[in-house]
This record gives structure tokens, sequence and C-alpha cells, in this order.
């Protein structure tokens, strides 16, 4: 069964890619009576307001459209930024020996939370590097990962 996040991904990502961006990935946060969908877009580009204005005045058509959110819920388009989430297992390796936290849903070795060097990876597993240990996670238990540049010549 595929989660809100993906069915999102599959509706949005044609009317996203023909105004010719990339879709990075969609967080979908819903906390009571409060929904949050955040779309995350790319281009070789860079990304502007006013690319994440058209976007979302796009989006907004298909969801008012497809009608795929009960109730209220807050759009918003945005860049992915230099401490971008990583949502697909192809979007890994670009990354390779930065620092990366990830976020676990269940605990693996007694912990959720990794801060380390993305290594690379095997198969379907996310190779991370915390001080002297290296862990192989899959994939598919990451709930969430962030690339966490080092700036100013760290």
């Amino acid at each position: 069964m595929a989660t809100k996040e993906q069915e999102l991904q599959q509706l949005l990502a044609p009317s996203v890619e023909a105004l010719g961006y990339e879709l990075w990935g969609i967080e979908y946060l819903s906390q009571g009576r409060h929904t949050v969908l955040r779309v995350y877009i790319e281009s070789e580009q860079g990304i502007g307001v006013e690319d994440c204005a058209d976007v979302s005045h796009h989006v907004s058509g298909v969801l008012d459209v497809e009608d795929p959110i009960a109730g209220e819920y807050t759009l918003e388009v945005s860049s992915p930024g230099v401490d971008r989430l990583l949502f697909h297992l192809e979007q890994y390796p670009a990354y390779v020996g930065e620092w990366i936290e990830l976020r676990l849903r269940r605990p693996f070795d007694g912990r959720r939370k990794f801060k380390g060097t993305l290594k690379g990876i095997e198969g379907e597993d996310v190779v991370v590097q915390v001080d002297d240990h290296e862990y192989l996670l899959p994939h598919g238990a990451i709930e969430k990962a962030r690339i966490q540049p080092r700036l100013g010549g760290q």
C-alpha cells in the first residue's frame, strides 16, 4: 500500500515536471486538524520565489480537482535548500562524503538517530560512518534523512 507521500508524489510529479522542475520530495504532516503539504522542487538553474509561486499555483489546481487530502491543509512549495532532506535512494550517491542525520522508524542497534558521514549505498542500504563504526541502514527503515553541509571551510 502506498503512503500518502507516495500517492501525492505520483499525482503531482507530472505537473511539476511539465513546468520544467524536478519534484525533489514531499512531506505530508498531519497533526490533528492541522495538515501541511510541503512540496520540494529542484532545478539546475536553482529555485526562486517566482518558481515556488508558479508551482504552487499549478499544484493547487491539481489538488483542487483530484481532492486527495480530506479537510483543510496548508500548501508550501520550497527548494530543498543546502540542508536538504533526501527522499529517494537515488538521491543519496550525490552526497557521499557529506555529513548526514538520519532518523529511523524503529530502533536499530538500540538507537533511532544516526549522525555521521554518508559513505555510500549498498543495494537497498544506506552506509553511514558514525565515529569509528559503519552502519548499513535499510532505506525503507529511514523515516527522515537530512544532509548537513559543512559551511565556511569546516
